[in-house]
């Protein structure tokens, strides 16, 4: 019975995973997916490869943005990349979210289980739990995997160090392909050479196997994510990273954002661990160390794991407050230029794990109890912590959302604003424009109104686009087409100026007008600002809008005709650049 009991973890974990598959199964493309940094980005960028043929290609150019390399995408030779090479996008979404999941419970599963020095029966199923709950976490989609991958790469790293075997190495130097450099790699790499000073001054005998691991693993990041490094390496290319102006903030606004990341977390790392997990961890953080003062036991408070993980918590929020410091940016500048620019408060992407196992060893510890209730508590405590992040509706959260949204639209009709997958992109709709106005692949659009990674999924190239890593000199070739509404909209000069991800064109009047929803309430203005002959002069033949445009004939446009149909909430006005 025992021997069965261990397994519950494990069958409950399968039972989640088999109802999401059969979940998206039933809604397909009618899922509500985040749009902001996902389906306006990544999603249409590896649809564009797959559309093009030149996810493998070298020394070719990917159709957006004038034809940037595409050596700015992400490799190849990553885990989540080849979904999109093999599948069709929205299978690969879903897959990439199930991979997720899965990863992340094994790899916690295998870290804490090596961890733990005594086992009973609900050892492994909190272990498993644990790890369920990490992979539930809403995080970044399109590095979903690099994140539940990160306590993979500390039980590796903990085999070579106690067990070294070829096995092991091997595995360090293949770990680059389930997680990302720029976001992942580049903190465990330096994470580890710190591990390798300490364990060398602690042990007063250098960690060989450590310092292996150390290479291959670099060597690993340069095979996987061979375009990045090429470009890093050899590329003299001035790129809007170098001219992207980086805010700086007074100590106090640093303290402030310390706290504030401390407590909600960010963007992209958006764990809501603030509503329950965090008072928990508190509490016993509190009774723990209580508990070694009473005893006067000093030596264990600065001993015990519970409390390094919290001195970790407080070092990467740290970090990510400094990054707003101006003098500590110039201390790098100065000292490694080529990080200028670099983004390294992204230390704070491994707290959503610190914190699930900060909850593990709490858990793990009430287990070892005599009395029935602590058990059942550490079962409550996981299962509860797990309810919050499936029942937040935040950013990345498709699961709740796409529940949500399709319920209301069942009972209560159509009612929903917002898109869902088939509506944003609207495939049908764009083959049928797309053959009206005789499109050819060497034809370069741009969007008004809309996400050009709209165009993008649909086999459109453009002038347009979403990329953090493009040409400075292409930037200021866009500039003067989109100069007139610049010179209306401070805010919108700020934001393309001083940032200029967005290469799109803005309005002169609205702070906003591109909007992932079914109406377009917010504009209230339908002229366009651009300078037409410097749109022309890019190449541009056609400009796809979500607005029917007041002032076409001034901005050197003449209307092809209005679209709409096949079950797309869009009408869109193609018109002809003059």
């Amino acid at each position: 019975m025992k021997r069965c009991g261990r397994h519950l973890g494990i069958a409950f974990a399968v039972l989640f995973v088999l109802a999401v598959i059969i979940f998206y199964a039933v809604i397909g493309e009618n899922s509500y997916i985040a749009v902001q940094d996902n389906m306006d980005l990544f999603v249409a960028q590896f649809a564009m490869l797959k559309n093009t043929g030149t996810f493998f290609s070298h020394n070719v150019a990917a159709p957006f943005l004038k034809g940037v390399s595409r050596d700015v995408l992400p490799s190849e030779l990553s885990l989540y990349s080849l979904l999109y090479a093999v599948l069709p996008s929205f299978a690969a979404y879903i897959t990439g979210y199930v991979l997720k999941v899965v990863i992340a419970i094994i790899s916690c599963r295998l870290l804490f289980l090596d961890m733990v020095k005594e086992k009973n029966e609900h050892t492994e199923n909190l272990a498993t739990l644990t790890g369920l709950l990490y992979g539930v976490l809403n995080l970044f989609p399109a590095f979903g995997i690099p994140f539940a991958a990160i306590p993979l790469i500390i039980y590796l790293l903990r085999k070579v160090y106690y067990t070294p075997s070829l096995i092991w190495y091997v595995l360090v130097f293949l770990y680059p392909f389930v997680s990302y450099f720029s976001y992942i790699g580049f903190f465990i790499i330096g994470y580890l050479f710190v591990a390798v000073i300490i364990f060398w001054i602690r042990d007063r005998k250098f960690p060989a196997g450590l310092f292996i691991s150390l290479i291959l693993l670099s060597l690993g990041s340069f095979v996987f994510e061979y375009r990045l490094f090429m470009m890093m390496l050899f590329s003299d290319t001035v790129t809007i990273r170098d001219t992207m102006v980086q805010t700086y903030l007074g100590a106090g606004d640093i303290m402030g954002q310390i706290a504030d990341v401390f407590v909600n977390g960010m963007m992209h790392v958006e764990d809501v661990h603030k509503f329950l997990l965090l008072p928990i961890c508190a509490v016993y953080f509190v009774v723990l160390n209580a508990g070694y003062i009473i005893k006067k036991n000093v030596k264990g408070i600065f001993t015990d794991i519970y409390n390094l993980c919290v001195l970790l918590l407080f070092l990467d929020c740290l970090v990510y407050g400094l990054y707003y410091s101006e003098f500590v940016n110039n201390l790098i500048k100065t000292l490694v230029p080529p990080l200028t620019g670099f983004q390294y408060n992204r230390t704070i992407f491994f707290n959503p794990f610190i914190w699930c196992g900060m909850l593990f060893i709490i858990v793990y510890r009430l287990s070892l109890k005599e009395k029935k209730v602590f058990p059942a508590l550490a079962y409550a405590l996981v299962f509860a912590c797990g309810a919050v992040v499936l029942l937040s509706p935040t950013r990345y959260n498709d699961l709740y959302n796409t529940a949500f949204y399709t319920a209301r639209q069942n009972i209560f009709g159509n009612v929903n604003d917002d898109l869902n997958y088939r509506e944003f992109y609207s495939a049908e709709l764009f083959d049928e424009i797309k053959k009206d106005i005789g499109y050819s692949e060497d034809q370069w659009g741009i969007a008004y109104g809309m996400h050009p990674a709209i165009l993008e999924y649909n086999g459109i190239a453009t002038l347009d686009g979403y990329l953090g890593f493009y040409p400075q000199s292409y930037k200021e070739q866009f500039r003067q087409v989109i100069a007139p509404a610049l010179e209306r909209k401070e805010n919108s000069r700020i934001y393309f100026d001083e940032w200029g991800a967005r290469c799109y064109l803005y309005s002169g009047t609205d702070d906003t007008i591109v909007m992932a929803t079914k109406s377009m309430m917010g504009v209230t203005d339908t002229n366009i600002f651009i300078d037409g002959k410097a749109l022309k002069d890019l190449g541009c033949s056609f400009l796809f809008s979500r607005i029917n445009i007041s002032n076409c004939s001034e901005a050197g446009l003449s209307l092809i005709g209005g679209y709409s149909g096949y079950n797309s909430p869009y009408t869109v006005y193609v018109y002809a650049v003059d």
